[in-house]
């Protein structure tokens, strides 16, 4: 899971945080104390000025969206990825109520909160700047039904940025960001609450999940123009107090189709060329949110628990090309799922945007269970609970 254009570089989020002037390369120098309460050494330059120290965050580091604060958090997933070991190690803060976030190949994340998308540099750990909506959402609130940003995608080629917009009570919208100005630089309407935004490979439409219109709206990313497509499988009945509606997608590289889990039943897969839906059938038996692509095309998908008595636990499905499905038991609702980049291991968040949610991420050894009779991870390797943020929802990995 975004009408002039307009930029801003504010200094600081609304709870004080401080922010120094940009450098000549744009950049920001945090002051900022870390996680261990320690503020950044300084040394003298070639000129015998002294400024800080830039902080390397090294590479694997996992960046979670703090939807019950307003901060984004660092978090070392231990050894190797494993989760053994791992801690948070520094937060910044970036906005109320953050609720998605990616992250580019030049290391800035773009985070998606109630009052618009901050610029963090992952770098330095420190936020560049917070670009207000051009859309109206009225006050600035939290919890599951706040307006403001949701869903967030990057364009292929890193020059866009498109966030999926909740308007309480309407229809929301994608709003565009120009990733060089900073500035928005088109809105387009959309359905209710666009839980998530993906685009395209070829980066010629973004899409917007619509959880309570049914829905995902293509929008194309050169002239705005927008159409709708129902995905429904269990159809409409219920309306707003449905529970049987989209959450997250993913789209599948090969064909450009998207993937979008309904229950742990039925998996509906939507061709944006002519928006025909078909479906297949799901093992999981439970809620579904977040939802992710290992690089081998292994779809994951994280179920959040029941809401009928019949339905079972919270569980992270793994579901290879060919539809073949295991299913690990996870203790506690969680929310989103990011794969590290060997395929090998999955982050599963906490947050959750009902009650029940933890502050923390279950990591998942993807490699263990794979051959296993019953499809289930082994007790050897049982999923690691990691301390990280507060109600994280959005995960990317650095």
């Amino acid at each position: 899971m975004a009408l002039t254009a307009t930029a801003a570089v504010l200094a600081g989020c609304a709870s004080g945080t401080t922010e120094t002037a940009p450098d000549p390369a744009g950049t920001v120098p945090s002051t900022a104390p870390d996680s261990a309460g320690t503020t950044p050494s300084t040394a003298p330059d070639a000129t015998g000025t002294t400024a800080p120290t830039t902080r390397e965050t090294p590479r694997g580091t996992l960046l979670v969206a703090d939807f019950g604060g307003d901060t984004v958090t660092f978090v070392d997933p231990g050894r190797e990825g494993s989760g053994e070991g791992g801690r948070p190690i520094a937060s910044v803060e970036v906005g109320t109520a953050p609720y998605g976030l990616v992250v580019g190949e030049d290391g800035r994340a773009w985070v998606a909160t109630a009052e618009g998308v901050a610029v963090v540099d992952t770098q330095r750990r420190t936020r560049l700047a917070l670009i207000p909506y051009e859309t109206e959402t009225g006050p600035v609130t939290t919890g599951e039904y706040r307006g403001g940003g949701m869903g967030i995608a990057l364009a292929p080629d890193g020059r866009h940025v498109y966030v999926g917009v909740n308007v309480p009570g309407g229809n929301g919208t994608v709003e565009v960001i120009d990733t060089a100005t900073r500035e928005v630089t088109g809105v387009a309407p959309v359905g209710r609450r666009p839980f998530d935004v993906d685009v395209s490979p070829d980066g010629r439409e973004a899409y917007a999940t619509g959880h309570d219109s049914f829905d995902v709206t293509a929008v194309d990313t050169g002239t705005l123009r927008t159409r709708r497509m129902e995905v429904a499988p269990y159809g409409t009945e219920g309306g707003l107090g449905s529970w049987l509606k989209p959450h997250y997608a993913v789209v599948r590289p090969q064909d450009g189709k998207l993937l979008l889990p309904f229950e742990g039943e039925r998996l509906a897969v939507l061709d944006p060329r002519t928006g025909k839906v078909e479906t297949e059938p799901m093992t999981a038996d439970t809620h579904q949110h977040g939802a992710a692509l290992a690089p081998d095309g292994t779809l994951l998908v994280v179920g959040t628990g029941p809401i009928g008595a019949d339905d079972e636990d919270p569980s992270l499905t793994v579901r290879t090309p060919d539809g073949k499905e295991r299913v690990v038991p996870l203790d506690g609702p969680h929310e989103d799922v990011a794969v590290s980049p060997d395929g090998r291991t999955a982050y599963v968040t906490g947050g959750f945007t009902r009650d029940g949610y933890w502050n923390g991420i279950t990591v998942v050894d993807l490699e263990d269970g794979k051959n296993a009779e019953n499809g289930r991870n082994s007790e050897k390797n049982k999923p690691i609970r990691l301390e990280a943020g507060n109600r994280p929802l959005g995960i990317a990995i650095l």
